[in-house]
């Protein structure tokens, strides 16, 4: 259904330690151009990007030479800003989505609500592992990410490790996962706020 609204947002954000231009297109097809200097988090947000269905453009600096932790949470939070804005008053759309996502061995669930209310539960316990590329992805950020983006979307989301035992395999289906879920709780199937308040 078309809502005549373009569902698109772009933001900016400059701090001393990051530099990030980031947009979003909800309704495009998947089209993503993005580099934030860490390449196991490019690929990422790739897949959010593509499984998703958005068009999304992220160009990020930050001081890798430190930790990439900045630039992880900065770009995560840029990200969830932007899909918030992009919503708008969310009218018409499911509001509500769910799946069980497999990657090879790895077996993860995705719940989540567009509720207006900001809420995390993150049930994966990640095998030990070594960081992923370089610059270090440090595996343990995937949570940071996923739950700075969704409390900046002001998302309720729950995700499960059904299980896994490659790290990879496990962070990536839940990027593709959460994308997944997000493509099918932003379609839009009437006119109307799906919530009895009237908003959300």
């Amino acid at each position: 259904m078309n809502t005549g609204r373009q569902r698109v947002a772009t933001r900016s954000r400059a701090t001393k330690e990051t530099s990030i231009e980031l947009s979003i297109d909800l309704d495009g097809s998947g089209v993503t151009d993005i580099s934030t200097g860490i390449p196991f988090y490019d690929h990422m947000l790739d897949q959010l990007g593509r499984h998703g269905g958005f068009d999304l453009t992220i160009k990020a600096v930050g001081d890798l030479q430190i930790d990439t932790h900045h630039t992880v949470e900065d770009v995560a939070i840029v990200l969830g800003e932007a899909f918030r804005e992009a919503l708008g008053s969310k009218a018409g759309v499911r509001r509500f989505a769910s799946g069980r996502y497999p990657l090879d061995e790895a077996l993860v669930d995705v719940a989540l609500d567009l509720s207006g209310r900001p809420y995390v539960v993150w049930d994966v316990k990640l095998p030990e592992a070594i960081p992923l590329g370089s610059p270090a992805f440090d595996p343990s950020l995937a949570e940071h990410a996923v739950a700075s983006f969704a409390t900046a979307a002001a998302i309720t989301l729950h995700v499960s490790l059904v299980r896994g035992t490659n790290v990879h395999h496990i962070i990536e289906a839940t990027f593709k996962g959460v994308a997944r879920a997000l493509r099918d709780a932003v379609r839009v199937e009437n006119d109307s706020i799906p919530s009895t308040k009237g908003v959300l």
